[in-house]
């Protein structure tokens, strides 16, 4: 029997995937060559009717007017196929005519990333090439509909006034029709007297709700759209990306000989997913929402789109050569979420100093008189950003245990001086929007931006104790840790009662849950670090697979959440394009199970498996404790990677798209034109 390798696998699926881009890219151009072969045929009385069909009453009325003012004027051919039959029967060797000693050709590691390398390079101009075929169809499909809008109104042209009239007559009477409601009930109650049938007097909800659409805002400048909309692009591609990695490191935790090159290893991989879901998700989705929010509570234009461009493009410069030079070896040592280089890092501490120029001189030119709270928080969020770049990586300071403690230090203040104060920023901004109403309380959101800048600076070091750390500095650490209870109360409650007299459009939007799983999430999630840091759970859970869970239940549970919430609420407005409703709620509830899949049986397992460690049983059975929980965290793991693919779906479909032309509303613009022009000529 033939022994797939992971990399059989792998090549088996992106020819797969080869084969349905294929497929799409021969039924689009087929649909094309149909429409292009409709578009020729003219218009008789049965296609004018259908066409009058598919008109709505404004429509209609238009028409009518058009006819009233004439009546007193006058008194792809090609399919695409591939081949590729030939590669797949070549990873199935013939084993009647092989001997026991002969070696298939395709069980060469050499020569399955040789196929694998090639087919990479295929994969990606087949996919610039449906994107290309994808715009040349909606230019052929506008070229179209303008023909066959001048076809209509050529034939209209041609009818009799009266016809056109009667018809008109008729499709205005069937758009005004409404039922009543009552065709199949009638007038009377309902009653049973024989007791047969259940009378339910409430009407049961549908099994899919449909949601609100977005509220449309003011004009927004097309110079700002674009740079928004980039930011959130590049960010969803770093998504993906990072979300593939972590993935494939998931799988590893259950099938750790999956491969043996080493920069695919788990010690290279690893920082790879944390650096680039940081610093190119998190960080670019953030700045991108913030680009938005920031001028608008203004009332100012950005001071500076190329500043904002120029940021941009060094995150993204920067994301894209830390990963380069992580996955060849090179990195900055034992710092956890520091490890790309300092001359690649620099480049992130320009950005946000462009950044931060950027917002100070939007906010100093704002028409309101106070500064929104919004504004504190990711200003602030940026200045700390700076600073504890500077601190993580200037090395005077950092001989011995000073790099321990400046480890503690960029590690917390990085989450929650950086992710955690510019995300809450955008949820003061974003939320209220969503809502349509302020705020609960201006004065606890002080309270949370004071008290968090005071206990969160604090905490670094609570992840050192028991260590060689002096025992003083781990104990403000725990102070800082059970001090935090303040910030974390007093936002959840502003967020919860911003809610409260808002509850009933809970259930009619598909923004609000990502708001409040994200706000229930900063409640649990940062009560479970302050739980975390006593000196006794850390002597339980500490060097556990806790630890990772914690840590996926706040980045992903609040930032991320909280970031989808904000997109889904923002991008509606900007480009006026609703993502389709059934894949926003594939995309949460994935997103939600997945989370929950992955963080709870790390916490159950790891809390057994510190036990265990404090009772001195053998290590190694420790880890025959952890693999069906490592099982579940690729299960839950695998739910949250396909959830993205949900998002970067949705983020396509919120893209500001091509313009369609509507036959009808063309063939009476025509029309009106041509009355219009013959009105000039006689009135000449």
């Amino acid at each position: 029997m033939y022994n797939f390798q992971p990399l059989h696998i792998l090549l088996i699926l992106l020819l797969i995937v080869i084969i349905l881009i294929a497929l799409w890219m021969q039924q689009k151009t087929k649909k094309m060559t149909d429409m292009a072969k409709k578009a020729r045929k003219g218009f008789d009385d049965r296609t004018f009717k259908n066409q009058l069909a598919k008109m709505d009453a404004d429509q209609v009325n238009k028409l009518l007017a058009s006819v009233k003012r004439k009546k007193h004027d006058r008194s792809h051919t090609a399919s695409i196929w591939l081949l590729l039959t030939g590669i797949l029967a070549a990873s199935i060797p013939a084993s009647a005519q092989a001997t026991q000693d002969t070696k298939p050709l395709l069980s060469e590691t050499g020569i399955l990333i040789t196929i694998f390398l090639l087919i990479i390079p295929v994969l990606f101009a087949l996919i610039f090439m449906a994107i290309k075929i994808k715009k040349v169809a909606a230019r052929h499909n506008a070229d179209i509909n303008e023909r066959k809008a001048r076809k209509l109104a050529e034939y209209l042209d041609s009818l009799p006034a009266v016809e056109i009239e009667q018809e008109a007559a008729k499709r205005n009477a069937a758009i005004s029709y409404r039922l009543s409601h009552k065709e199949l009930s009638g007038e009377l109650a309902p009653e049973d007297s024989k007791g047969l049938i259940s009378i339910q007097e409430e009407k049961g909800l549908p099994f899919v709700a449909i949601k609100r659409k977005a509220a449309l805002r003011t004009a927004v400048a097309p110079e700002l759209s674009r740079l928004v909309i980039w930011y959130l692009i590049t960010a969803t591609f770093w998504l993906i990306f990072g979300t593939t990695v972590g993935e494939y490191l998931g799988i590893k935790f259950v099938a750790p000989d999956a491969d043996s090159l080493s920069w695919l290893s788990f010690g290279r991989l690893r920082p790879v997913h944390t650096n680039t879901v940081f610093w190119g998700w998190a960080s670019l989705g953030m700045l991108g929402l913030g680009y938005y929010s920031v001028p608008r509570v203004g009332n100012k234009p950005l001071f500076s789109y190329k500043l904002g461009w120029y940021a941009l493009y060094l995150i993204n410069a920067t994301v894209l050569l830390g990963n380069i030079a992580l996955m060849a070896g090179i990195n900055n040592g034992g710092g956890e979420y520091r490890e790309y280089i300092w001359p690649i890092m620099l480049l992130f501490g320009i950005a946000l100093a462009l950044t931060l120029y950027n917002f100070l001189k939007t906010i100093a030119r704002r028409e309101t008189k106070e500064i929104y709270i919004s504004n504190w928080y990711i200003v602030a969020a940026i200045m700390f950003g700076i600073t504890i770049a500077i601190v993580a990586y200037v090395p005077a300071w950092q001989n011995g245990l000073g790099e321990t403690i400046i480890q503690g230090y960029y590690m917390h203040q990085g989450v929650g001086m950086w992710f955690m104060m510019f995300t809450l920023g955008l949820v003061y901004y974003y939320l209220p929007q969503q809502l349509n109403k302020p705020i609960y309380s201006y004065s606890l959101g002080i309270l949370a931006f004071w008290t968090q800048i005071l206990f969160y600076t604090l905490i670094g070091t609570h992840h050192f104790v028991f260590s060689s750390i002096p025992w003083w500095l781990q104990t403000v650490a725990i102070f800082g840790s059970v001090g935090m209870v303040i910030p974390v109360a007093a936002g959840t409650t502003n967020f919860l009662m911003t809610l409260k007299s808002g509850w009933y459009q809970l259930a009619d939007s598909y923004t609000l849950p990502f708001f409040l799983v994200g706000t229930i999430f900063y409640f649990t999630g940062s009560m479970q670090g302050t739980a975390e840091a006593f000196r006794s759970t850390n002597l339980l859970w500490h060097f556990t697979d806790f630890t990772v869970a914690h840590s996926h239940l706040t980045m992903y549970g609040i930032i991320s959440f909280f970031l989808w919430a904000a997109i889904y609420t923002l991008l509606p407005r900007l480009t006026r394009n609703e993502a389709p409703q059934i894949t926003v709620g594939a995309h949460f509830w994935l997103a939600l199970i997945g989370l929950l899949f992955y963080t709870v049986p790390l916490m159950y397992g790891s809390t057994i498996r510190g036990k265990m460690w404090m009772e001195g049983l053998p290590f190694i059975d420790s880890v025959v404790l952890m693999a069906p929980h490592w099982l579940w965290r690729a299960i839950g793991g695998t739910l949250m990677w396909i959830s993205h693919f949900f998002f970067a779906y949705n983020l396509y479909k919120m893209m500001p798209s091509t313009q369609i032309v509507d036959v009808n509303e063309k063939a009476i613009e025509i029309l009106q034109t041509e009355n219009n022009s013959s009105n000039s000529k006689t009135m000449g």
